[in-house]
């Protein structure tokens, strides 16, 4: 049994949690800055962390209190190492060690990939893992397929060679005129659409378990923009992105439903494949994009297997999803010291804790 705070600032959202045995949040507490960055199109990484300092003491406080715990009641504090954005990582990193000191509780750096992983079994009467699983990470900033064979046992299978399918959306979000983020907006755009009104190719990769999605928003961006011609075609091109003209017979939700079946289908085909070559008894899925309806649809419709996800609250960044995956490195005797270092770039593998 453990009690453990988790904190989260990996990218653009402060949040801090209490969670009991890996499975019940006490608490949760995640404070937003999209309205801040909403005006860049997208993740504006000194404008996170100074926003991080301003409100992590607050919200770790908030966390505490909801849960009705002092710092002498936690078995350990827990916090997001990396993958991230360092300004923010820092943030978090440097508050969590300075609560370490003072309380004298242990410290463990988790991957922020692996609480992604563990946001699934907090869902309520959720069962454990019955292993071998494939799990599919995607977000604004990762898209990874791993075999997961044991708790803190990995094996990554594949993931995108270009643009996370997170950022995909984003992206093509922001050419079609719609608010940040572009995932959830694509999403509601597209159920007004005629996601066969469009064909947009599915990369082919080296590997059948990687995915590509440049060439996709490549080919948006050519179908819906009035196209540059002559000399210099390809250079103005490429900066059409951010000066796009859309052309006037393009209908925005038949693009946007036609753009969402392209990301989620390749994706979907990807994870059943190595799920069957693996012999896997379920397919998990997790991060931002897996609160997307259509690919959950996709999922459960064309795999054999079970499909399970995280509820909607804990798909995007969060704090319990630490303090959980927390809970399997504490039982097996990871803990970190005060020297550790924030990690931009951090596979998560069976290497991930020895690296």
């Amino acid at each position: 049994m453990t009690t453990i705070l988790g904190i989260e600032t990996s990218c653009d959202d402060t949040a801090a949690a209490v969670v009991h045995d890996g499975r019940v949040p006490r608490s949760n507490v995640v404070s937003s800055q999209l309205d801040l960055h909403a005006q860049y199109g997208g993740v504006f990484p000194e404008v996170a962390s100074r926003a991080h300092a301003e409100s992590i003491s607050a919200v770790v406080n908030r966390a505490m209190d909801e849960a009705g715990m002092d710092y002498e009641q936690l078995d350990a504090i827990a916090v997001t190492q990396g993958p991230g954005l360092i300004g923010s990582l820092l943030v978090g990193i440097n508050f969590a060690k300075g609560l370490a000191l003072a309380t004298g509780a242990p410290l463990l750096g988790i991957n922020h990939l692996e609480g992604h992983v563990y946001s699934l079994l907090l869902e309520p009467k959720s069962a454990d893992i019955d292993f071998p699983v494939v799990v599919l990470i995607v977000s604004g900033g990762h898209s990874e397929l791993l075999l997961m064979t044991s708790h803190g046992e990995y094996r990554r299978l594949g993931g995108t060679i270009d643009d996370a399918a997170g950022e995909a959306f984003d992206k093509v979000g922001r050419l079609l005129g719609l608010p940040f983020p572009g995932g959830p907006a694509i999403e509601r755009t597209a159920q007004n659409g005629d996601a066969k009104a469009y064909r947009f190719p599915i990369a082919q990769t080296n590997s059948p378990y990687d995915f590509s999605f440049s060439g996709l928003k490549t080919a948006v961006l050519r179908e819906v923009t009035v196209q540059p011609s002559g000399r210099g075609q390809r250079r103005r091109l490429r900066g059409a992105e951010k000066r796009a003209q859309l052309r006037d017979d393009i209908n925005i939700a038949d693009v946007a439903a036609a753009f969402q079946d392209a990301v989620t289908e390749a994706l979907t085909r990807a994870t059943i494949r190595a799920a069957r070559h693996y012999h896997c008894s379920e397919i998990l899925l997790s991060g931002g994009v897996s609160a997307n309806q259509t690919l959950r649809h996709k999922m459960r419709e064309e795999s054999r297997l079970p499909v399970r996800y995280p509820p909607l609250a804990l798909c995007t960044d969060n704090a319990a999803m630490i303090a959980a995956a927390a809970h399997y490195r504490f039982l097996a005797g990871h803990r970190s010291g005060l020297d550790f270092e924030a990690r931009s770039s951090w596979r998560l593998s069976e290497e991930t804790y020895a690296e």
